[in-house]
């Protein structure tokens, strides 16, 4: 009987499959999003999350046991490090399956699996507001030289004015 054997074995023994779900969760912690197959980014959601719970803490006993799954260390020193502050205060859900479409050669179904966090487009980060100084030199800029051509046109006038009545006068 299947009782209780629910993961997805992915058409492979449990040796490979391990070694492959290990390295998938290495090269997604060192890059933060790798295209893959949709069912293979499912079954490394359930892979590497707890692994990420377990980061949260960060104890001796927590990096062996996340070690031991990874067998990669430049990788749980990133997942203890940076990921694990990025990601401190998410309750779960910590990675995101985006679905490409199908794949020309077999059409099987690709998909982008990434860490919340680490994505811009999605995430709210908040953007540094542009001051307007630049539209404002200008405008600033420019009307000096307007009241100067205006007080020209105007000084221009009142001599030809004064000439005129001066003339006049004689």
């Amino acid at each position: 009987m299947r009782h209780n054997k629910k993961f997805n074995h992915l058409g492979r023994k449990s040796a490979h499959r391990k070694a492959m779900l290990s390295n998938m969760a290495n090269s997604l912690i060192e890059h933060k999003r790798i295209h893959t197959t949709l069912a293979k980014a499912k079954a490394l959601r359930m892979y590497l999350e707890p692994l990420i719970t377990r980061s949260k803490e960060d104890t001796m006993h927590n990096r062996r046991m996340v070690f031991r799954k990874l067998k990669n260390k430049y990788a749980v020193t990133e997942l203890f490090r940076n990921i694990s502050q990025k990601i401190g205060d998410r309750p779960g859900g910590y990675l995101r399956i985006i679905k490409l479409g199908n794949r020309l050669g077999d059409n099987a179904e690709m998909a982008l699996i990434e860490f919340v966090d680490y994505n811009t487009t999605y995430t709210k980060e908040e953007k540094v507001k542009k001051t307007r100084r630049r539209r404002r030199k200008k405008k600033v800029e420019q009307a000096p030289a307007e009241n100067q051509t205006q007080q020209n046109t105007e000084e221009q006038a009142g001599e030809n004015e004064n000439s005129g009545t001066e003339n006049s006068e004689k």
